[in-house]
């Protein structure tokens, strides 16, 4: 079952947060420490603002996570005015690898988007990071901008 996150999850969520970044200290050392993107009371503060969206998927305990984040263009110079719901992270347990999970996930997060009238949902992959690359081309996402960089 899929279901907005509380704070009896924060101490699964701090599991699962440390095996997604270990994938992207793995890939980018340089830019990446061995520690979590959160910490508990970063969770906490999370799960009160109106903006963020994690959704958990909880079979006999919580096997993965959707974190999002609401932007709302609507005021914006130059873009026109719409809502994007931007996937800041999404992970699924490594021993729930295989089961749709991520899948199943990814379309609730499509399904809020769609019931809250949002244009589209956008998120960004590490380059190397091509098991997730896959993923989110096989589950209908496409490129829409690129970010380049020059290490010095």
């Amino acid at each position: 079952m899929i279901r907005r996150a509380e704070e009896r999850d924060i101490p699964r969520l701090l599991e699962l947060l440390k095996q997604v970044n270990q994938v992207h200290f793995e890939l980018r050392p340089d830019l990446f420490k061995k520690e979590t993107k959160y910490n508990a009371n970063d969770l906490e503060r999370l799960l009160k603002n109106e903006d963020h969206v994690i959704f958990v998927y909880d079979d006999e305990g919580v096997q993965g996570y959707l974190f999002s984040e609401i932007r709302d263009y609507t005021k914006n110079q130059l873009l026109q005015p719409i809502k994007t719901l931007y996937i800041d992270d999404l992970c699924v347990d490594e021993q729930s690898r295989g089961n749709h999970v991520g899948k199943k996930l990814l379309e609730h997060a499509k399904e809020y988007a769609i019931e809250n009238h949002f244009h589209n949902i956008t998120l960004h992959v590490w380059e190397g990071n091509d098991t997730a690359y896959e993923f989110y081309k096989r589950n209908g996402m496409k490129e829409q901008s690129r970010t380049m960089e020059m290490i010095l």
